[in-house]
């Protein structure tokens, strides 16, 4: 097949894909993004395991660059769930007309850039080339799914899935025995619903997750209404909050409090609902005497409801509350008070591997019919360093990231060697410490008005400096080091990956700061970065 140019191409058909998609098209520049799937969604595309939902309050789950396209939508739940998301999504993309510009079931394979055509160079399974001067990712930071290499999983009898590649058809388990492998957020919110069913339901986990109550219900009329009008706040705290969302916050630290006063407030935040464990206080992702008030308490609150002492401890939480992703369930914690519910920690009785009837630990077999890996994903660069992505000289993005070992970005936006291509949410940037809707107008909106810029000034090819990646990797680093972050392993740096530990690759400053640094690059005439005029091989600083 013959070559198919256009001036940009955006991988992956989800938040990120439509935003720019939409962008860069009222921009009158021609533009083809290409999507594995079938239809639009990404992440919310593949994960339908049973009970998915949204950690994000619904209405700041949605874009607000449209108030037209806003105020067309009412969500039915707080918290929506898969099917919600998807129907959001594909409102969004009949409503702007996306899908004529979307190629469907088509993966990306390998894309170069051509240094002497100064274009990118698209391959696809489909034995198709695509060549444009723009290639934007649009891949997610949480859509390669992670499979632990278990000895033996292809000689299992029964039925094997996995949370981020569920089928499209409902999964019954009535009657079976069903072990779930992982308690991250899929394996909290299914395994609720999945009791309903399952004869025998057996949680295998090696870490324990700080879960709050969801307190998910349907929304009326008159907070749909309120939510509607309150279009130009919601929109605000996009751009004004460091996650992107407006969350309940005493602004203080804990250590401002009476005990009293600090239970007095938790119980609040934990019968409102929602992740405001995490912003009920200022510092408690930086202060251990903060954390440690939260973390107790919500320790505290397990042993309340799990009747048996055994359960509730190895339930126990041990690190820093915020430090791994903060979890929303719903009666997660109530279903091991169930007699058909069991709980076994991985730490004293580690998995051997994969057998036909069930799974193989150091001191027996739990026999199943059902293995369900709720083990999450290769986040933050998983997704990318997936394909074959060559830059100027041909050096590879897992070259350049050392397989994710040593990730060097400027602003998580963009990198040296790397002409004209852009990162939605990549690493080093805010991304899921935040509201991702939020995240990815933001970057979207960078990426397109720096194309304007680009176009405008007659440039071909716009570069991140070497020295500003650098400085830019300290500064995401000592922001961190301020933190209870890096004293935790958890997938935002890597370590659910064998092997691939990587330090901590999210700017932890917020969205809000983050905006303000990336808008005073682009108002210095993209401080930082190199230019190619389209005319002439001159390299401008």
């Amino acid at each position: 097949m013959g070559e198919k140019k256009f001036d940009a191409v955006v991988i992956g058909a989800g938040f990120a894909g439509l935003y720019m998609l939409h962008r860069l098209r009222e921009r009158g520049l021609s533009v083809k993004v290409i999507e594995a799937a079938d239809g639009v969604g990404r992440v919310w595309y593949w994960s339908r395991y049973p009970g998915a939902k949204c950690d994000s309050d619904s209405i700041f789950y949605n874009f607000t660059f449209s108030e037209e396209l806003y105020k067309k939508w009412r969500w039915k739940d707080r918290y929506a769930s898969l099917p919600e998301i998807l129907e959001y999504l594909n409102f969004v993309a009949d409503e702007l007309d996306l899908r004529r510009d979307i190629q469907f079931e088509t993966r990306v394979n390998k894309a170069s850039f051509n240094n002497d055509k100064k274009q990118w160079e698209i391959a696809t399974d489909t034995n198709e080339t695509f060549v444009a001067k723009y290639f934007i990712s649009g891949v997610g930071c949480l859509s390669t799914t992670n499979l632990p290499p278990f000895e033996g999983t292809e000689t299992f009898k029964g039925e094997q899935y996995h949370t981020g590649r569920w089928p499209h058809e409902k999964v019954d388990f009535t009657g079976k025995r069903v072990v779930v492998i992982g308690n991250g957020s899929s394996g909290v919110q299914a395994m609720p619903e999945i009791a309903k069913e399952a004869k025998e339901l057996s949680l295998l986990m090696r870490t324990p997750h700080y879960v709050a109550e969801a307190r998910n219900k349907k929304l009326t009329k008159e907070e749909q209404d309120q939510a509607i009008e309150n279009y130009e706040a919601i929109r605000d705290s996009f751009t004004t909050t460091p996650g992107g969302i407006s969350m309940y916050t005493t602004g203080k630290s804990a250590t401002e409090f009476s005990a009293e006063q600090q239970k007095e407030t938790l119980d609040y935040v934990w019968k409102t609902g929602g992740l405001a464990l995490g912003s009920v206080y200022t510092d408690t992702g930086a202060s251990k005497e903060t954390n440690y008030v939260v973390s107790q308490y919500v320790r505290d609150k397990i042993d309340e409801i799990i009747e048996d002492p055994e359960k509730a401890q190895l339930l126990h939480p041990d690190y820093y509350i915020t430090t791994k992703r903060l979890i929303i369930g719903t009666n997660f914690y109530e279903i091991f008070n169930e007699d058909h519910v069991n709980l076994v920690s991985l730490k004293d009785n580690p998995i051997e591997g994969i057998v036909e009837n069930g799974v193989k630990l150091s001191n027996g077999t739990i026999e199943c019919d059902v293995i369900i890996f709720a083990t999450g994903y290769e986040a933050m660069t998983g997704s990318l360093l997936k394909i074959d992505i060559q830059g100027r000289d041909g050096k590879t993005i897992q070259e350049k990231w050392a397989e994710g070992r040593d990730v060097k970005t400027y602003l998580g936006l963009t990198m040296e060697n790397f002409p004209n291509f852009f990162m939605i949410t990549g690493p080093q940037s805010p991304s899921v410490l935040t509201n991702m809707p939020a995240a990815i107008e933001q970057h979207v909106d960078w990426i397109d008005h720096c194309i304007e810029y680009l176009e405008t000034n007659d440039l071909q090819t716009i570069e991140a400096q070497r020295v500003s990646e650098v400085k830019w990797g300290k500064q995401c680093d000592d922001l961190a080091n301020t933190t209870l972050f890096p004293h935790t392993n958890s997938w935002y740096t890597g370590a659910n990956i064998d092997g691939a530990q990587r330090g901590f690759v999210i700017y932890v400053g917020g969205l809000n700061n983050y905006k303000v640094i990336c808008d005073q690059v682009a108002d210095n005439d993209y401080e930082g970065f190199s230019f190619e005029k389209t005319q002439a091989n001159v390299v401008l600083q």
